[in-house]
């Protein structure tokens, strides 16, 4: 009998809660020609913690130094992705990786996400390369961005359009 007590409270919880937030973000209006009530609902958008557009999340990492289009900045991503869910990115860099010159990270970085940073990669002079790999989130079709840092203090870009046909985040 206990079992079941628990259940019905754990349900009637969920239904409450599912509910509620609802008759919160309602607000009635009565329309004077004929007595009725409307019920409209307000679509609420919450800003997660880490939201952060991609022209600021560019401005953190740069500051104010000049960010260039580069050769050795090579980036590899599908043109049409199939998952927004998935999206398979891959960064190499040129570079010698010596204590007088290497990349100090990489920055994977996308234009249209509530969330553009997708990756922060430190690198040392202990990484034989340059290179990264991984998979990101892409909400619709967008573009994809590399910012390296390298070690002199410059700022180098690489970027590609994917048009993804399902999105990935939510």
């Amino acid at each position: 009998m206990e079992r079941r007590n628990f259940i019905k409270s754990i349900m009637a919880t969920s239904a409450a809660v599912v509910t509620v937030p609802t008759m919160v973000f309602a607000e009635n209006n009565k329309t004077a020609e004929n007595n009725e009530t409307k019920v409209e609902v307000k679509k609420v958008t919450v800003k997660g913690p880490n939201d952060l557009p991609y022209e600021d999340a560019v401005k953190a990492i740069v500051g104010d130094k000049e960010l260039k289009d580069s050769d050795k900045v090579k980036l590899t991503v599908p043109e049409i992705a199939e998952n927004g869910a998935v999206v398979p990115v891959k960064v190499a860099v040129e570079s010698p990786m010596t204590e007088k010159e290497h990349v100090k990270s990489i920055h994977i970085l996308n234009t249209k996400n509530a969330n553009s940073r997708c990756a922060d990669i430190m690198l040392t002079t202990k990484n034989a390369e340059a290179k990264f790999a991984s998979r990101v989130k892409l909400s619709e079709s967008q573009d994809v961005v590399a910012i390296v840092a390298f070690s002199d203090g410059t700022f180098m870009k690489a970027g590609k359009s994917v048009k993804v046909t399902i999105g990935g985040c939510g």
